[in-house]
Protein backbone atom coordinates (compact mmCIF):
# COMPACT_ATOMS: atom_id res chain seq x y z
CA UNK A 1 0.00 0.00 0.00
CA UNK A 2 1.21 3.14 -0.80
CA UNK A 3 1.31 6.45 1.61
CA UNK A 4 0.32 9.81 1.13
CA UNK A 5 3.54 10.88 0.58
CA UNK A 6 4.92 8.54 -2.12
CA UNK A 7 1.43 9.40 -4.30
CA UNK A 8 2.22 13.26 -3.79
CA UNK A 9 6.21 12.17 -5.62
CA UNK A 10 4.22 10.36 -7.88
CA UNK A 11 1.75 12.95 -8.69
CA UNK A 12 4.36 16.00 -8.55
CA UNK A 13 6.99 13.58 -11.61
CA UNK A 14 3.81 13.19 -13.37
CA UNK A 15 4.15 9.63 -12.90
CA UNK A 16 1.45 7.26 -11.82
CA UNK A 17 0.80 5.44 -8.69
CA UNK A 18 1.52 1.44 -9.08
CA UNK A 19 -1.66 0.14 -10.30
CA UNK A 20 -3.14 3.22 -11.55
CA UNK A 21 -3.07 2.58 -15.27
CA UNK A 22 -4.29 -0.63 -15.02
CA UNK A 23 -7.11 0.78 -13.03
CA UNK A 24 -7.73 3.53 -15.67
CA UNK A 25 -7.88 1.09 -18.10
CA UNK A 26 -10.03 -1.10 -16.70
CA UNK A 27 -12.52 2.02 -15.89
CA UNK A 28 -12.22 3.35 -19.71
CA UNK A 29 -13.38 -0.06 -21.07
CA UNK A 30 -16.32 -0.61 -18.40
CA UNK A 31 -17.37 3.03 -19.28
CA UNK A 32 -16.91 2.19 -23.21
CA UNK A 33 -20.49 0.27 -24.64
CA UNK A 34 -18.51 -2.59 -26.37
CA UNK A 35 -14.87 -3.94 -27.42
CA UNK A 36 -12.30 -1.44 -27.83
CA UNK A 37 -9.08 -0.97 -29.18
CA UNK A 38 -5.77 -0.08 -27.82
CA UNK A 39 -5.82 3.11 -29.79
CA UNK A 40 -9.58 3.51 -28.56
CA UNK A 41 -9.00 2.99 -25.20
CA UNK A 42 -5.33 5.11 -25.29
CA UNK A 43 -7.73 8.19 -26.54
CA UNK A 44 -9.90 7.32 -23.36
CA UNK A 45 -7.08 8.46 -20.80
CA UNK A 46 -5.87 11.60 -19.30
CA UNK A 47 -2.27 12.02 -20.37
CA UNK A 48 0.03 11.89 -23.50
CA UNK A 49 0.37 8.07 -22.85
CA UNK A 50 2.57 5.76 -25.72
CA UNK A 51 0.12 3.32 -28.00
CA UNK A 52 2.69 0.96 -27.03
CA UNK A 53 2.45 1.34 -23.14
CA UNK A 54 -1.51 1.21 -23.98
CA UNK A 55 -1.30 -2.41 -25.94
CA UNK A 56 1.38 -3.68 -22.83
CA UNK A 57 -0.96 -2.60 -20.06
CA UNK A 58 -4.10 -4.65 -22.00
CA UNK A 59 -2.02 -7.66 -22.81
CA UNK A 60 -1.29 -7.83 -18.93
CA UNK A 61 -4.36 -7.55 -18.49
CA UNK A 62 -6.17 -10.28 -20.59
CA UNK A 63 -3.25 -12.44 -19.16
CA UNK A 64 -4.19 -11.60 -15.63
CA UNK A 65 -7.80 -12.48 -16.97
CA UNK A 66 -9.08 -9.64 -16.44
CA UNK A 67 -9.70 -8.55 -19.98
CA UNK A 68 -10.93 -10.53 -23.08
CA UNK A 69 -10.15 -9.86 -26.39
CA UNK A 70 -11.56 -10.28 -29.83
CA UNK A 71 -9.69 -10.13 -33.60
CA UNK A 72 -10.28 -6.82 -35.44
CA UNK A 73 -8.29 -6.59 -38.44
CA UNK A 74 -4.64 -6.80 -37.58
CA UNK A 75 -5.25 -6.29 -33.91
CA UNK A 76 -7.35 -7.09 -31.15
CA UNK A 77 -10.40 -5.08 -29.65
CA UNK A 78 -10.79 -5.84 -25.54
CA UNK A 79 -13.51 -5.78 -23.42
CA UNK A 80 -13.61 -6.65 -19.32
CA UNK A 81 -13.98 -10.19 -18.82
CA UNK A 82 -16.27 -9.16 -15.36
CA UNK A 83 -18.34 -6.36 -15.12
CA UNK A 84 -17.34 -3.89 -12.61
CA UNK A 85 -19.45 -4.42 -9.48
CA UNK A 86 -17.86 -8.66 -9.61
CA UNK A 87 -14.44 -7.47 -10.53
CA UNK A 88 -14.89 -5.18 -7.09
CA UNK A 89 -16.46 -7.98 -5.02
CA UNK A 90 -13.47 -10.07 -6.09
CA UNK A 91 -11.18 -8.05 -4.81
CA UNK A 92 -12.92 -7.21 -1.60
CA UNK A 93 -12.94 -11.16 -0.94
CA UNK A 94 -9.48 -11.65 -1.81
CA UNK A 95 -8.93 -8.98 0.63
CA UNK A 96 -10.71 -10.41 3.44
CA UNK A 97 -9.42 -13.99 2.52
CA UNK A 98 -5.68 -12.66 2.99
CA UNK A 99 -6.00 -10.92 6.27
CA UNK A 100 -5.34 -12.97 9.36
CA UNK A 101 -8.48 -11.69 11.33
CA UNK A 102 -11.89 -11.98 9.42
CA UNK A 103 -13.91 -11.07 11.48
CA UNK A 104 -11.67 -7.45 12.95
CA UNK A 105 -11.47 -6.70 8.99
CA UNK A 106 -15.46 -7.30 8.47
CA UNK A 107 -16.15 -5.31 11.69
CA UNK A 108 -14.02 -2.41 10.53
CA UNK A 109 -15.39 -2.78 7.31
CA UNK A 110 -18.93 -2.62 8.82
CA UNK A 111 -18.18 0.26 11.54
CA UNK A 112 -16.96 2.71 8.57
CA UNK A 113 -19.81 2.08 6.30
CA UNK A 114 -22.37 5.33 5.42
CA UNK A 115 -26.11 4.64 6.84
CA UNK A 116 -27.20 4.74 3.78
CA UNK A 117 -24.52 1.56 2.67
CA UNK A 118 -25.07 -0.49 6.28
CA UNK A 119 -29.17 -0.27 5.67
CA UNK A 120 -28.17 -1.84 1.93
CA UNK A 121 -25.73 -4.14 3.28
CA UNK A 122 -28.47 -5.36 5.80
CA UNK A 123 -31.41 -5.26 3.29
CA UNK A 124 -29.12 -7.80 1.19
CA UNK A 125 -27.93 -10.06 4.07
CA UNK A 126 -31.40 -9.94 4.73
CA UNK A 127 -32.57 -11.36 1.62
CA UNK A 128 -34.66 -7.70 0.88
CA UNK A 129 -33.29 -6.90 -2.44
CA UNK A 130 -35.82 -6.44 -4.24
CA UNK A 131 -35.86 -2.62 -3.36
CA UNK A 132 -32.43 -2.51 -5.67
CA UNK A 133 -33.17 -2.07 -9.06
CA UNK A 134 -32.96 -4.96 -11.55
CA UNK A 135 -29.68 -4.56 -12.89
CA UNK A 136 -27.73 -4.58 -9.41
CA UNK A 137 -29.82 -7.52 -8.33
CA UNK A 138 -26.96 -10.20 -7.47
CA UNK A 139 -27.25 -12.68 -10.42
CA UNK A 140 -29.52 -15.09 -9.74
CA UNK A 141 -32.29 -12.92 -7.85
CA UNK A 142 -33.08 -11.34 -10.78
Amino acid sequence: MTGQGEEEAHEASGRRARGQLESDVLAALWAADGPRTAREVREQLPGDLAYTTVLTILSRLHDKGMLVRHREGRGYAYEPARDEASHTAQRMHSLLTGGSDRQAVLARFVSELSEQDEHLLHQLLSGHDDALPESRRPPGRR
